[in-house]
């Protein structure tokens, strides 16, 4: 909401709208107009821009609730805050179903209007979140039906067999989904796409980074807690399950989940029950669960490092997600829908791509996936000053062109391990071996990166920190 409300005073008494006014002015510093029947507000609604109106039920003429509805007719932005006496409470009942957002008994106390004005502007806030949620599903389904109808830019078979799978178990309600891909391939996109997909659509989607759940906040977090139930409980909070009920939780980075939860998670899962740390009552949860990770689960299982059982309950449904390399048939493609959606977002009028560099890109091998692509075509346009892309746009281009070289021992025989290793040297060094800096750096988890420094048995001259 913005800072400075803009208010409008309807009323056919002169003291009313005159105290009211005053206590406005001192307790928000509001910009106040006045309007004492029907056609003075009238003029004031056509000329004003609005926040909210305060506008009595009884006046001579045209009365309060004929006005209300001609108010959000031509302004459903406006919040209207009604003014009654004691003796118009089935006016008032009426005002509320018509959209009123709150009345304001006469007389009234400072105390009155403060509590009337905030329980207004909460709720125009939940009314611009909820609009929020609504135009980032309508795009997010319009975008699941141009692209191949499930939400992928693709020209590849490859891709083409992850979207029918995608149109398949959407369908199939409760089915648990694994998602298994590297960092950057787009795994989230492909979940929320089942999710909009499913009968759950119209419920909510919650997604959780689970490398970052702690042993101490797992159950207060998942399931919620009561007040006062521990030190800082200080209110109610609901949690992740009862967030997701009856939609989807989507748990990113599942192998990174530490071993002693598990357990509990997996005991909800097949119980579909949860209580609120503190509270005694279990609540039904009907959720449905899609996973998503770059590891390899069923080599975790044998290292004892992720419970079969869990890993079985999650895997009914696995879809492999190909690296950007193993598809460079959708490069072009992704090109253009990301210039396009740059160009739009800074205000710029880029036509297309310089054929020297799309010929270049293809040849560049894209450790992190779709994600790096993005952020390249990003700075591009950033750093475009005409109306192609070119070559020079991307900060990259000196490795591009050494890495594209035929012959390049130095990067052609690299498998993906090496580069990986050698990335994460890199970064580690650049971040003065702080491993949380270079772990935003490498646009992974804290954890991660601590797993992958242990799988490379690397070693450093400084101390990590």
């Amino acid at each position: 909401m913005k800072e400075k409300l803009n208010i409008l005073i309807v009323d056919d008494e002169a003291d009313i709208r005159k105290e009211l006014e005053e206590m406005l002015q001192v307790l928000y510093n509001a910009t106040v107009f006045e309007a004492g029947d029907r056609d003075e507000a009238w003029t004031h609604l056509q000329q004003r821009a609005l926040d909210i109106v305060f506008l009595d039920i009884r006046m001579p003429g045209v009365d309060g609730l004929t006005l209300l509805g001609e108010i959000k007719d031509n302004w459903p932005e406006i919040e209207v805050i009604i003014i009654s006496g004691h003796g118009a409470m089935d006016s008032v009942i009426q005002a509320i179903r018509s959209k009123a957002t709150d009345f304001l008994p006469k007389p009234f106390t400072s105390e009155e209007i403060q509590a009337a004005i905030e329980r207004t502007q909460r709720f125009r806030e939940l009314k611009e979140r909820i609009t929020n949620l609504e135009s980032s599903f309508q795009l997010l389904s319009s975008g699941i039906q141009k692209k191949l109808g499930h939400g992928f830019i693709a020209e590849s078979n490859a891709m083409k067999e992850v979207a029918e799978m995608v149109r398949k178990v959407a369908q199939s309600d409760s089915t648990s989904v694994l998602i298994i891909g590297e960092s950057g391939t787009g795994k989230e996109l492909i979940a929320r796409s089942i999710h909009f997909l499913s009968p759950r659509k119209d419920k909510y989607f919650y997604a959780v980074n689970s490398s970052a759940i702690t042993e101490t906040l797992f159950e207060s977090e998942f399931f919620g807690h009561t007040k006062g139930s521990f030190t800082g409980a200080s209110e109610n909070k609901t949690g992740w399950f009862e967030v997701a009920n009856h939609g989807t939780l989507f748990l990113d980075e599942i192998g990174d989940l530490p071993l002693g939860l598990q357990t509990k998670f997996l005991r909800v899962l097949e119980e579909k029950k949860i209580s609120r740390v503190g509270a005694t009552r279990e609540i039904d949860i009907d959720v449905r669960i899609i996973a998503a990770t770059n590891q390899d689960l069923e080599k975790l299982t044998e290292e004892k490092r992720f419970r079969l059982d869990l890993y079985h309950r999650l895997s009914t449904f696995i879809i492999h997600v190909p690296p950007l390399r193993e598809r460079k048939e959708d490069i072009p493609l992704l090109l253009n829908y990301f210039t396009e959606e740059f160009s739009r977002k800074l205000n710029k009028k880029i036509r297309g791509i310089e054929v020297k560099a799309v010929e270049m890109l293809m040849e560049y091998h894209f450790p992190g996936n779709v994600r790096e692509l993005r952020n390249m075509v990003e700075r591009a346009v950033i750093l475009c000053e005409k109306d192609r892309l070119r070559l020079s746009d991307f900060q990259t281009t000196r490795a591009l062109q050494q890495r594209s070289k035929p012959g390049n021992g130095d990067f052609e025989t690299l498998n993906l391990e090496e580069l990986e290793k050698a990335a994460i040297i890199k970064a580690i060094k650049k971040a003065n071996y702080n491993k949380s800096a270079a772990a935003r750096m490498l646009n992974i988890s804290f954890q991660s990166l601590d797993r992958r420094i242990k799988k490379y048995n690397l070693t450093f001259d400084q101390r990590l920190t």
